[in-house]
């Protein structure tokens, strides 16, 4: 499930971690990450959508924010590691626990893990809790020859005959 293109990492102090993969996993139509997207379910109590691995964990996405909307000018997705419930150390909460009045969910915003931290999330039959702090994924960028012109066509194979 994804290609181990997951080297790079970044981190400021006012941003979470970044890693960079490949572009197909961001992808709206198909990719991993993209589909594991279930802020929604999170919230209605609902079973999460199917995770994603990375660096041999499970993962789901909660926030997708647009190309015109980041520093980095792609699309970027936010995720929290799944863990299961008996091995999380802390106190789990729901949704709506957490965001049960305007201190609560003001708390939740600030908090250092992440907004999800600590949520009670349903994978098939199973609890986990969503462990944060979130990563956030952006596509790799591949670098361009620094002699290439920008509308030039590329190298051509000559015919051997």
């Amino acid at each position: 499930m994804g290609s181990r293109m997951d080297d790079f990492a970044t981190e400021t102090p006012d941003q979470p971690l970044t890693r960079a993969v490949s572009a197909a996993r961001l992808q709206y139509d198909g990719g991993d990450i993209n589909v594991s997207y279930s802020a929604d379910r999170i919230a209605s109590g609902q079973p999460v959508r199917r995770p994603f691995r990375h660096d041999g964990a499970f993962w789901i996405c909660t926030s997708i924010t647009g190309s015109g909307l980041t520093a980095s000018g792609s699309t970027e997705h936010e995720a929290y590691r799944l863990v299961p419930a008996r091995l999380f150390t802390g106190t789990p909460t729901t949704y709506g626990a957490r965001t049960g009045n305007f201190d609560l969910a003001e708390a939740a915003r600030n908090d250092p893990n992440g907004f999800y931290h600590g949520l009670i999330a349903k994978l098939g039959r199973e609890m986990f809790v969503l462990s944060g702090p979130p990563l956030r994924f952006v596509p790799i960028e591949i670098p361009a020859r620094p002699d290439a012109e920008q509308d030039s066509p590329g190298p051509s194979q000559l015919s051997l005959f």
